[in-house]
Order: structure tokens, then C-alpha cells, then sequence
């Protein structure tokens, strides 16, 4: 079987949830269309970031998708996710530093930071020292895994 690259996301043959099978319960049994989790994914590596966005839609997630730090600020402003998905290092914005603004733009938002990269822990070391710390996902991100995380109540 062929090994994908360390730097991708995992392939995988196991289904993300059964067929028929609901993503998001109903949040009132009236409401026969209940909301679907934001999630913002950023990340600089245009084809990690359109596989995330792709799997976390079909798990019935509202997606949009950002490829620098900038542009991930301006669509939080108006997206305002629920869960700001991002990789760490990315150039001119951080991941951390995008986190930091999004947090004190919606403090209710949930933030996983991602990187395969070992070098990071200075930039998350910033983070804490402005009061600040952010869940970390080692890449690659399996989807089943991801999925998991982002389902989880906290």
C-alpha cells in the first residue's frame, strides 16, 4: 500500500459515518433544518486546505476556506465560525498570531492549530505570554480524528 507524503492529510478507506446516518443532531425537533457548524480552515498549502474544507462539508459543517492569515482575519469578521481550524506557520500572519485576533474578535470560537512542522514552539510560547493557548493537531490530520475533535463538546 502506498504511504501518502508527511505532509498530506491521510488517505483513508474507513467512512467518516455510517450512510443515512445524521451528522448534526437536531438541535429542536421542530426545526427541520438545524444550523450547521461554522468552520474557517486556513492554511497556505492550497491543497490541505480545499481536502479539510471538502471532508468537514460533507460531515455537514458550514465551510469557507482561507489561504493566508489576511484574508482568514477578513472572513472571520463576517463569517464569525465557530471553530477556526489553521495551520501555524504560514508567511506575513501566523497561525497563532490570526488566533490571537480571532479569539478577541469571538471569544466563543474554538481554536485547533495544526503543524508538521517541530519548530513551532516558540510561536506558541508567544501565544501563552499574551494569555493565550490553543489546541494542537500534529500533521498529517486524519479526517476521522478531525471529525472527532470537532464534534467533541468541550
Amino acid at each position: 500500500m502506498h504511504e501518502p507524503p508527511s505532509d498530506h492529510i491521510y488517505a483513508t478507506d474507513k467512512p467518516l459515518r455510517k450512510p443515512n446516518e445524521s451528522s448534526w443532531e437536531e438541535a429542536d425537533s421542530s426545526d427541520t433544518h438545524p444550523r450547521r457548524p461554522k468552520v474557517l480552515v486556513v492554511d497556505d498549502q492550497k491543497l490541505i486546505a480545499d481536502t479539510l474544507s471538502e471532508i468537514l462539508d460533507l460531515e455537514g459543517f458550514h465551510v469557507l476556506t482561507a489561504y493566508d492569515g489576511w484574508t482568514a482575519l477578513e472572513t472571520a469578521g463576517r463569517f464569525r465560525p465557530d471553530y477556526l481550524l489553521s495551520d501555524v506557520l504560514m508567511p506575513q500572519m501566523n497561525g497563532v498570531e490570526l488566533a490571537i485576533t480571532v479569539r478577541k474578535m469571538n471569544p466563543a470560537a474554538r481554536i485547533l492549530l495544526f503543524s508538521g512542522q517541530t519548530g513551532i514552539s516558540e510561536i506558541l510560547l508567544e501565544g501563552q505570554r499574551q494569555g493565550f493557548e490553543f489546541e494542537l493537531i500534529a500533521k498529517p490530520i486524519h479526517p476521522v480524528q478531525l471529525i472527532e475533535l470537532l464534534k467533541k463538546k468541550d
